[in-house]
């Protein structure tokens, strides 16, 4: 199955310039990087359930080759890419753990879990909200809809 309307739904919210403008921040890959890997986190959240178990591992397996052919075109050479690859593999799960709770943590623990992942940005409040956000509008629709529609940025 393909999975490029979602990767691309993804890749426009992180490139969102908006969004960097708003929230004061530099537009590098790293940063580009990290808001993606927020922005699969929380939609592995919202849609993980039994029933999708299966389609979920094909999105996630695809959309980690996608970043893997993005670095490739960076310029990154094979053993840069692999080891590129699994600090990007563990920094995502590392992610997925810390939100795994998003919706019973407080403010603080909001903040506390962006910044130890986002340490570079001002706006942690704004960002906080931005997720915020972002979290409750993925759970107001269903899994197919993401896989066929485009997501506003």
């Amino acid at each position: 199955m393909n999975y490029i309307y979602l990767y691309n739904n993804l890749i426009n919210l992180t490139t969102n310039k908006l969004l960097y403008k708003k929230l004061s921040i530099q537009d590098t890959f790293n940063d580009r990087l990290l808001i993606f890997l927020f922005h699969f986190a929380f939609f592995l959240k919202v849609f993980k359930n039994k029933d999708n178990e299966k389609k979920l591992q094909e999105i996630y397996d695809f959309n980690f080759r996608q970043l893997e052919l993005s670095i490739r075109e960076i310029g990154y050479g094979d053993q840069s890419i692999n080891k590129k690859m699994k600090d990007y593999i563990n920094l995502f799960h590392a992610i997925v753990s810390d939100i795994h709770f998003w919706e019973n943590l407080t403010l603080n623990e909001k903040k506390d879990i962006i910044s130890k992942f986002l340490e570079n940005f001002n706006n942690i409040d704004d960002l906080v909200e931005y997720f915020q956000d972002f979290f409750k509008n993925l759970s107001k629709k269903t899994l197919n809809s993401y896989l066929k529609s485009v997501i506003n940025s």
